[in-house]
């Protein structure tokens, strides 16, 4: 058994018993981040406090959503925005974090891509992040489907379509996802349950990983440098800290963050205030009616880009090329052949191929948009056989990396 002493305060108590201070050392003072990084690096960040924000504003938006497919559309629409005070704040805190937190995803990735942040024993911390991305968008997903809009069942009735895997015609187990031929109150209910519990469980099991992963490897630098991180903890404990390369997670790291969270907060209440509609599709104000199809059915903005994959090919092979990109992003820190874990500047051909990454997913975001017609289909079909190959040449090009 351990050896129990008599405590000098509760902080020692407790200590005793869970070890607070190893803890707190482990995870936060001596926890050591390098020097040379920039804004980008607190991107994960951002992304808790977005988190945190669509958790708040969701419990109180639950303590008035009522779950039925004759209730939802009056409980979000009428109750919530007219009746409840400041419930329209609540759902606008709810519909731009919902939205804006793909955003901060999309940046955090890019930025991980860009600086080699997925190589060296890093490969956890990136399929951690990737695991988290796909947890997100089934939350988004989910959460779209509650306020019962045209919008919200259309979307719900496209998507789970999609699992009947096209010539398969697994009907059957599109009718087991939905609880019903079509979208219904089974439906509804159960999208709801995932929404609120099981997802949000599933998302913060994971936050709790991605920053596990981050603990043996360290956090990448923007110069893609090689830190002995004992010696230089050893520095700065010591008391050099200008010489040191690295510094305390907390607080001299977590202070940067704060600051670069401050920013976040006033442009994201900007668009909470004064900005909130790009949150919320206007079709969606209209109560679902499965006798009237909408006019023209895609995803939102964080989907489009897979979305115009799938767009412009048969079912078979559109449904292929989705599952593809869809996973496709996790397989990176394994086709990416390199030995190099600096940024993209100093990788010759790989440096062309993530900005031409990056170019053709906001192309292919912007068409997923826009009705399928020419030139708008012609730059969709072209833009969805580029990611392809794009992915396909990764190998090749990075066998052929020298060593920086």
């Amino acid at each position: 058994m351990a050896n129990f002493t008599k405590a000098t305060g509760i902080k020692d108590w407790l200590d005793q018993r869970l070890a607070i201070d190893k803890v707190e050392k482990v995870m936060m003072s001596e926890y050591w981040i390098p020097k040379n990084i920039n804004f980008l690096w607190a991107m994960g960040m951002v992304l808790v406090i977005t988190f945190a924000l669509l958790v708040v504003s969701g419990i109180f938006l639950l303590m008035y959503y009522v779950p039925t497919v004759d209730e939802a559309f009056n409980s979000v629409n009428y109750t919530i925005m007219r009746e409840v005070d400041f419930g329209w704040l609540w759902r606008h805190v709810h519909g731009v974090a919902a939205s804006v937190v793909f955003l901060i995803i999309y940046i955090h990735m890019f930025t991980g891509i860009y600086y080699g942040s997925y190589k060296k024993g890093r490969e956890m911390i990136w399929i951690s992040g990737m695991l988290l991305f796909v947890a997100f968008s089934a939350e988004a997903f989910s959460g779209y489907m509650l306020p019962w809009g045209q919008m919200s069942y259309w979307a719900g009735m496209v998507i789970t379509n999609l699992f009947a895997g096209g010539s398969l015609h697994a009907d059957g187990l599109v009718e087991w996802i939905r609880g019903d031929y079509v979208p219904a109150q089974a439906f509804l209910g159960r999208f709801f349950m995932l929404h609120v519990l099981l997802i949000p469980l599933a998302i913060m099991g994971l936050i709790g990983l991605h920053f596990g992963a981050l603990r043996i490897p360290h956090v990448n630098n923007q110069e893609g440098e090689e830190i002995d991180f004992d010696k230089e903890a050893k520095k700065y404990l010591d008391g050099d800290k200008a010489g040191s390369k690295v510094m305390r997670f907390a607080n001299d790291f977590m202070s940067k963050d704060m600051m670069v969270v401050g920013v976040y907060l006033v442009f994201f209440f900007y668009l909470v205030f004064y900005n909130y509609g790009f949150a919320m599709d206007p079709v969606n104000f209209d109560p679902a009616d499965g006798l009237k199809t909408p006019a023209h059915i895609y995803p939102e903005w964080y989907f489009l880009w897979s979305y115009e994959i799938l767009r412009p090919f048969g079912i078979d092979l559109g449904l292929i090329l989705f599952a593809f990109a869809q996973v496709i992003f996790v397989l990176l820190p394994f086709l990416d052949r390199s030995p190099n874990a600096v940024p993209a500047n100093r990788r010759g051909l790989f440096a062309i191929w993530f900005w031409v990454m990056l170019v053709n997913m906001i192309v292919l975001t912007a068409m997923g948009k826009l009705p399928p017609e020419d030139p708008f289909s012609t730059i969709g079909f072209v833009s969805a056989v580029l990611f392809v190959a794009q992915w396909l040449a990764l190998p090749i090009i990075t066998s052929y990396e020298k060593k920086v």
